[in-house]
C-alpha cells in the first residue's frame, strides 16, 4: 500500500520537502489548503496567535487518509506550534490515520515539541519526525537527508 504525504505550505518550503519525500517513497501527495487568508502583516500576526491558541480553521484536501497505511504530514512551524490548517487536518482525521510520521520546516529549527503537539491533535503516536531548517531545504543534499529519514520509516 502506497503511503500518503499530506502537507500544508505557505512559503513553499514544506511543499518542496513534501515532493522530495513523496518521490522517494513513491507516495501519493495531497496539499492541505487553508480557507482563511494568511496574507499580510496583520494576518501574519493573527496566524501566529491562532497557532498558539490552537484555533481550528476551514481546510480543503482531496485524499482520504483512511486509504493509506502510513500518512506523512508536513508542516511549517508557526510560533513554535502547528499551523491551524495542520492541527485541523489531524483533528478531522483522528479516526482515519493509524500510522503517521511528521516533518516540519522552520527558520530556526529545534522545535522538538511538535511531535507531541501532533500526537495530541491526532491521538496517535508519531512514528518518525524530522525538521528541516530553511537552509537545509535549499541545500543540494536535501535528497540524501530525505532518503535517510524515509529509510527509518519503512
Amino acid at each position: 500500500m502506497r503511503p500518503l504525504v499530506a502537507y500544508y505550505s505557505k512559503s513553499g518550503n514544506t511543499k518542496k520537502v513534501a515532493k522530495a519525500i513523496a518521490k522517494e517513497l513513491s507516495a501519493d501527495l495531497d496539499e492541505i489548503f487553508d480557507q482563511k487568508s494568511r496574507k499580510g502583516i496583520i494576518n501574519f500576526i493573527k496566524s501566529g496567535r491562532d497557532a498558539l491558541k490552537k484555533i481550528p480553521t476551514e481546510i480543503v484536501f482531496s485524499k482520504n487518509p483512511a486509504d493509506y497505511g502510513l500518512v506523512l504530514v508536513g508542516t511549517p512551524v508557526w510560533a513554535g506550534s502547528l499551523p491551524p490548517a495542520v492541527r485541523t487536518y489531524l483533528s478531522q482525521n483522528k479516526e482515519k490515520i493509524k500510522k503517521f510520521a511528521l516533518f516540519a520546516t522552520s527558520g530556526s529549527g529545534d522545535n522538538k515539541n511538535l511531535p507531541s503537539l501532533a500526537e495530541e491533535a491526532l491521538g496517535v503516536k508519531v512514528s518518525g519526525y524530522i525538521e528541516f531548517k530553511d537552509e537545509t531545504v535549499q541545500n543540494p543534499n536535501l535528497k540524501n537527508i530525505v532518503k535517510e529519514f524515509t529509510k527509518k520509516l519503512i
